[in-house]
């Protein structure tokens, strides 16, 4: 099936000095939910961090809605304002309150919907006891409560695309299932335009709104799919103890046990398993996930790259 993106980028290098990103072919399906999936290290914010325009000096690529480049994304206001970014930092200067806030979002984007930044600020808990509390200033909310409050501002906004770097990591577990609604939400708005690329180092938080994955390990993209797609892909294998040897030629990172083993495979590779008494399953995106970054891992990487650029 066609698909078309609603960002793709090629030859995409940032060089540090004991790591570099290195995405050749980069392709992100419009219409949907992307979880960018890595080890903290893999480079996922400093690709987040370049496709949002906050780090500029790279090679490379990109074009935006099918037909603007980066350039046009740092000139023609209306392409910045149809991207939603949401980074590890801090927005908010600690001393400002939260009326003080919403009144310089009003000033700095014409897109942005207070009547619907505060239900979404009811909706993710973020008045405490239901109640506004303007005077409160951003150096007295929790660092969860602080991302609430940058979500809450970049939704309110009316985007096509939407770039968050981790933004389930300081959630509680009722909070990550309130966003996972609240995107669910934006990408069922305006039929089918709306794209929402993520990243995170633990997909299970977030794998009930994912519906494609590019894994990244230390700066480059080592797999990649729509999420039914790489469950057909692997498969999950549980087999007795006295097979272990022999299935351990077929099976990588392999888990065994006094009772038998358990690991994860190409569903291609289930032949030459054949003859033994296994069980096969299908697996979870975080089975899957974890499986890939091992399996890179114990290669030694795919670039020798050391830094730790998350």
């Amino acid at each position: 099936m066609e698909y078309s993106y609603v960002l793709e980028g090629q030859n995409i290098i940032k060089k540090y000095k004991n790591f570099t990103l290195d995405i050749e072919d980069l392709k992100i399906p419009k219409g949907f939910a992307t979880a960018l999936i890595g080890e903290n290290g893999a480079g996922k914010t400093t690709l987040l961090d370049i496709l949002a325009g906050i780090k500029l000096d790279y090679k490379g690529s990109l074009k935006f809605f099918g037909k603007y480049n980066d350039k046009d994304r740092e000139k023609i206001a209306d392409i910045k304002n149809s991207i939603g970014y949401l980074g590890t930092g801090n927005y908010f200067f600690p001393q400002w309150t939260l009326s003080q806030i919403e009144e310089l979002q009003g000033l700095l984007f014409d897109n942005f919907n207070l009547d619907k930044y505060r239900q979404i600020c009811s909706d993710l808990a973020l008045y405490q006891g239901g109640f506004f509390e303007k005077n409160k200033k951003v150096k007295d909310l929790s660092d969860g409560n602080r991302v609430k409050l940058m979500l809450a501002g970049i939704l309110a906004r009316d985007t096509d695309l939407l770039l968050l770097d981790e933004p389930a990591s300081p959630l509680d577990p009722l909070m990550r299932d309130k966003l996972c609604n609240i995107l669910r939400d934006y990408l069922s708005e305006n039929d089918g335009e709306r794209s929402v690329l993520f990243s995170t180092h633990n997909i299970s938080d977030m794998e009930s709104i994912t519906d494609y994955v590019i894994i990244v390990e230390q700066g480059r993209i080592v797999e990649q799919g729509f999420v039914e797609d790489l469950k057909e892909k692997y498969v999950i294998i549980k087999g007795e103890k006295k097979d272990e040897t022999y299935a351990a030629k077929v099976i990588k990172n392999m888990s065994t046990s006094t009772f038998g083993f358990e690991g994860i495979c190409l569903s291609e590779d289930l032949d030459k398993l054949s003859g033994m008494d296994i069980a096969v399953e299908r697996p979870t995106l975080s089975q899957i996930s974890v499986h890939v970054m091992k399996e890179y891992s114990m290669l030694g990487g795919v670039n020798n790259n050391k830094r730790e650029a998350s």
